[in-house]
């Protein structure tokens, strides 16, 4: 008798299951291709690598020095070989030394980490992580070019000055990475470092002075920066260094003090460091009591004997030798400052620590502020803590700490984004000046905490509120340009025109002599 032959029937593939493999592909997917960070994939390659992930090591390649003042058009380049290497490593040993045997007035020279231990500052390999940013920022950021918008003297149409403006898909340093905001700051702290007082030396600019010594323009007035450099994933990381004074702490050198006194007390105070009757001022724009000629202040800070001017070359400098790597920009205090000043003029990324409040300078320099874009969204970051004065802009006022040593820290706003460790309430500090001091920064801030600082928008602030900035009466627009043409803005020159007041005739004159009061009492031609 036959069987009947049986079937198995196949169970049926769940279809809520093939549901949860399609979402998981998907979701697996979406997480290799698209950047963390972002929630759209570039669809541009940013200049500087194709990945955010850490490639290479940044490295010391080269040291530029600017001379300021009376020798401000002399410019050298150093080129960090491993003999220079070699000797400033028994310079730093040496140092040292020195330095822990006199405990008293011990100032750290690295950190004291020892995942950043040292023997050599400048053999040190710096990892860096960097994170996709898209960048709103000038479509021509030739430095000729930015020379003249940032005087001041083009005038354009409205339609006209958002067409300058571009979103460009870039990469900046990743401010959320702890490790990668200590390694900024060690280099920020390696433009202090000193070198011997030889080595060669080549001249960007026409030669230095035969009859100075060796040592000229590093141990004497002049402005420094560091250039780092990853081979492998083109960027340039440009330290600039800031202030140096016994008095005011950061460095713990004296080497450019004069000059370092001048410029912050240029670009950070109201009007020219005018504190009181009893301070010389350095600049002559003060008009009298809380009245300041605005003209006078601007073309003080774009003299080319300026710090301001001076960072300028030296990025024209490394834009040359780099002229197709991303380049960052980082410093401490008026390095800090520099640094934002130069990110903003250049559409570059820029970490600044515990600089003085920089907004008033950037206005007065007529640096570019992207249309429609708040300051904060910009790629400039400002790390600090709210235990340091100069920082916090209270470091102010004729009986202040920093006013004690000649130096009028009046400025508080900040451009970009601020990232504030409150230490205060976290570490019990007390607001000292001695706080600023960039390596107790990173030993007891930047390392101290688990997470880099949260980077937001600055509260409303105003600068010099209750001071009162005048125009110069005799101005001259002979000099202004027009923008206007079909394929875009381009600098052109106007018809020549003259404003004059009718109040008066007599030609512009300088206050050559004040009274206790502040108010002139004698003019000069």
């Amino acid at each position: 008798m036959l069987r009947k032959r049986s079937f198995h029937k196949r169970p049926a593939f769940p279809w809520h299951l093939g549901y949860i493999l399609t979402f998981a592909t998907l979701c697996f997917v979406a997480y290799c291709f698209i950047l963390p960070g972002t929630l759209f994939v570039n669809k541009r390659s940013p200049r500087g690598g194709l990945d955010q992930g850490s490639k290479g090591a940044f490295r010391l390649k080269s040291i530029y020095r600017h001379g300021v003042g009376a020798d401000h058009r002399l410019q050298q380049r150093l080129e960090v070989t491993p003999e220079l290497v070699s000797e400033v490593g028994a310079l730093y040993q040496e140092t040292t030394t020195q330095m822990q045997d006199d405990e008293e007035n011990h100032e750290a020279l690295w950190t004291n980490n020892a995942k950043y231990a040292t023997s050599n500052p400048f053999a040190f390999e710096f990892q860096l992580q960097k994170m996709p940013l898209t960048m709103k920022r000038m479509k021509q950021r030739d430095p000729d070019f930015m020379e003249v918008y940032t005087s001041g003297e083009i005038y354009m149409s409205e339609e006209d000055a958002h067409a300058m403006w571009i979103n460009d898909d870039i990469f900046a340093p990743n401010v959320t990475d702890r490790d990668t905001v200590v390694g900024l700051a060690l280099m920020s702290s390696n433009a202090y470092v000193r070198i011997p007082q030889t080595g060669d030396w080549r001249n960007v600019t026409e030669p230095w002075n035969e009859t100075e010594p060796d040592g000229f323009g590093w141990e004497g007035d002049g402005i420094r920066g560091h250039v780092f450099y990853n081979e492998v994933e083109n960027i340039v990381v440009l330290s600039i260094k800031g202030t140096s004074a016994q008095g005011l702490p950061g460095s713990g050198e004296d080497e450019t003090t004069g000059n370092d006194k001048i410029n912050d007390n240029l670009l950070f105070s109201c009007c020219c460091a005018r504190v009181s009757y009893l301070w010389t001022t350095v600049c002559d724009c003060y008009v009298k009591s809380y009245t300041c000629d605005e003209s006078c202040l601007e073309k003080e800070l774009r003299r080319k004997d300026r710090f301001y001017s001076a960072i300028i070359d030296i990025y024209k400098g490394v834009l040359k030798e780099y002229p197709d790597a991303a380049i960052w920009v980082t410093g401490h205090s008026l390095g800090g400052a520099l640094a934002s000043l130069l990110g903003r003029t250049f559409g570059l990324p820029a970490v600044a620590f515990e600089s003085p409040g920089e907004l008033l300078a950037s206005k007065r320099l007529h640096l570019p502020f992207p249309p429609g874009l708040p300051s904060y969204m910009e790629g400039i970051w400002h790390f600090g803590h709210n235990a340091d004065p100069i920082f916090m802009g209270t470091c102010n006022g004729a009986s202040s700490s920093c006013s004690l040593v000649g130096y009028a820290m009046e400025t508080a706003c900040h451009t970009g984004r601020v990232c504030v460790y409150d230490v205060v309430n976290d570490k019990g500090w007390s607001v000292n000046m001695f706080n600023h001091r960039i390596h107790k920064v990173i030993d007891e801030v930047l390392l101290g905490y688990d997470q880099a600082a949260k980077c937001v928008e600055p509260e409303p602030c105003v600068d010099c509120y209750n001071w009162n900035f005048v125009p110069n009466r005799n101005w001259d627009s002979s000099s202004r340009l027009v923008t206007k043409t079909k394929n875009g803005p381009t600098p052109t020159r106007a018809s020549r025109t003259t404003r004059t007041t009718a109040a008066t005739t007599t030609s512009s004159s300088t206050c050559i002599g004040r009274n206790w009061l502040g108010f002139c009492t004698k003019y000069g031609l």
